[in-house]
């Protein structure tokens, strides 16, 4: 996450370099708080839909395939499921009402987060409302294990909440490895009562993905503005895959509070804010420095 914020809110990280606050008075972290949250137990079970990859051509031989990555929003699922049954923009978004998704009172109808990353077969009656039954289903399958469920009442949430915290692990971690550290920050700072003050949120807010967050951007009026609201966003911020939810559902001891990812490879952990803003200075300085290197010149071939 990165911390953009003035002291007073304790952490951010940044954003593609997860974990990273961008500018210098600022940073990101978790924030979301008041959930006695602490996390340990529970592996998700199953691999993702066991169905062969191909190329979304329809009436080819064999059946179409929908593949839907880790991470993804929802806004970007219903583009991809439009597009591979040739169908006109806002189909599938307008199709959720009627689709007879089978989600957690929580949701508000709402499918992100419930939107299960796989790859999934389209055959030549597959319409909007099956192939978001399809990807639901298969989220309760393998979020509603009960080894999931056991894990989230634990530590005094419920599945939707993890769902929600695998999602911000799932934008946050720059890769899996990092997964289970930026779950912890997560929970150590709702523990707290900390905001989460995570980029991530802010992005799902305003639509976009990006590293570079400002201060004017953190006072946006958003429910999902997590450096100005406590606790968990109001839904998951999007899809998470099976790693993301371990993370989230077992993390590793630490006592973190925040992170920022200088660059890639080099994500930093801790619990102190001083070293957070020097990790933050480091953060800013590899960004400078991209933005003053000059342009590149190719030599045309001789």
């Amino acid at each position: 996450m990165q911390i953009n914020t003035p002291p007073r809110n304790p952490g951010r990280r940044t954003a593609d370099g997860r974990g990273a606050s961008t500018r210098g008075k600022s940073m990101r972290l978790t924030r979301r708080g008041r959930l006695v949250l602490v996390v340990a137990a529970a592996v998700v079970a199953g691999a993702a839909v066991a169905v062969p990859l191909l190329s979304l051509a329809r009436g080819t031989a064999g059946p179409a395939a929908l593949v839907i990555p880790e991470g993804w929003r929802a806004s970007q699922v219903y583009d991809a499921v439009d597009k591979a049954l040739a169908l006109p923009a806002g189909s599938t978004k307008s199709s959720v009402g009627t689709a007879g998704l089978k989600l957690p009172g929580d949701a508000g109808g709402n499918p992100e987060g419930y939107l299960f990353p796989a790859t999934y077969p389209l055959d030549k009656d597959a319409t909007p409302q099956s192939v978001l039954r399809f990807m639901v289903d298969t989220a309760n399958r393998r979020f509603g294990w009960a080894p999931v469920a056991a894990g989230a009442q634990r530590d005094a949430m419920n599945v939707y909440q993890a769902v929600t915290i695998a999602s911000i692990v799932q934008a946050e971690a720059a890769d899996k490895a990092d997964m289970g550290k930026v779950a912890r920050v997560v929970l150590n700072r709702l523990q707290r009562g900390m905001p989460l003050q995570m980029d991530s949120t802010l992005n799902y807010a305003l639509n976009r993905s990006t590293l570079n967050t400002t201060v004017n951007d953190t006072r946006i009026e958003n429910p999902y503005n997590s450096y100005q609201r406590m606790g968990l966003p109001p839904t998951p911020i999007d899809n998470p895959g099976e790693d993301a939810m371990r993370a989230a559902l077992n993390p590793p001891s630490g006592n973190w509070l925040y992170f920022v990812t200088v660059k890639p490879g080099d994500t930093r952990f801790t619990a102190d804010f001083a070293e957070h803003q020097r990790n933050v200075a480091d953060f800013n300085a590899v960004q400078n420095a991209k933005t003053r290197r000059p342009p590149q010149v190719t030599q045309p071939p001789r």
